[in-house]
C-alpha cells in the first residue's frame, strides 16, 4: 500500500492532515466534495464542563472544523472571516457528534457556509432517547453555527491588510 502524498490529496485532504488541533480532539473527516463537508467527534471526559455538558467551545471548534473543510474545497486558502453558533442542545460525555457543512453562497472571494451539529443515532444517550421513543434518524440538532470564509490571494498578489 502506497502513502497518499499532497500531490496526490486535494485540498481538503492537504488541509486536514495538517490541522493537528482538531486531529488531536479525534475529530475524523468522514465525507467531503465541493462546498460541502462532514467531521465526526466522540465528547471526551477533557471536553466536559463544571455542568457535566460539553464545553460550547469544542463545539464550535468541531462546526468550525466542518466549515473550514467545505470553504478549502474549491482550492484557494480560505480562512474564517467571522462565525456565530447557537447551542440548541448539550452534549454529554461519550456523546458522538457529527458536523455537517453546507455552502449557501460564493460571491468574489468570499461564502457563507451553515453547519449542523447533531448527535448521531450510535450515542449512548440517543440510543436511550430511542428506547423511550424519542429521538431521530438523523439524530438531535446540538447547535447551528454560520460561518464567513474569504479567500486569500495567492502569494504573487499578497493580501493587503
Amino acid at each position: 500500500m502506497t502513502q497518499a502524498t499532497d500531490v496526490d490529496r486535494g485540498p481538503v485532504e492537504t488541509m486536514f492532515a495538517a490541522d493537528l488541533a482538531s486531529r488531536n480532539l479525534g475529530i475524523e473527516l468522514t465525507h467531503h466534495g465541493e462546498g460541502i463537508a462532514e467531521v465526526r467527534m466522540t465528547v471526551t471526559p477533557a471536553m466536559v464542563n463544571g455542568h457535566g455538558i460539553a464545553h460550547g467551545g469544542f463545539l464550535f471548534l468541531l462546526a468550525d472544523t466542518a466549515f473550514a473543510c467545505a470553504c478549502n474545497s474549491h482550492g484557494p486558502v480560505t480562512v474564517a472571516a467571522a462565525a456565530d453558533i447557537v447551542f440548541v442542545a448539550p452534549a454529554h460525555e461519550g456523546d458522538v457528534l457529527v458536523a455537517t457543512a453546507c455552502e449557501r453562497t460564493r460571491y468574489g472571494r468570499s461564502g457563507i457556509y451553515d453547519v449542523s451539529v447533531r448527535r448521531i443515532d450510535d450515542s449512548p444517550r440517543e440510543a436511550r432517547s430511542a428506547e423511550d421513543g424519542g429521538g431521530s434518524r438523523e439524530g438531535e440538532v446540538i447547535a447551528e453555527f454560520r460561518g464567513r470564509s474569504r479567500s486569500l490571494r495567492s502569494e504573487k498578489t499578497k493580501e493587503s491588510p
